[in-house]
């Protein structure tokens, strides 16, 4: 059952990479700006407890 989820995932995600490029890459970019705030974030944390 967990090979065809995962089967049916990549599947998922190959289609929408091809039907919408444009949309996928911004997704991706999203995710990565999300998670550079993030650690941003994080890092300001410490830097000011110290």
């Amino acid at each position: 059952m967990k090979k065809v989820l995962t089967l049916l995932g990549v599947a998922l995600v190959v289609f929408l990479i091809l039907t919408n490029p444009n949309g996928a890459s911004g997704s991706v970019q999203n995710i990565g700006n999300i998670l550079y705030n993030a650690a941003q974030s994080v890092t300001v944390f410490f830097t000011n407890l110290f």
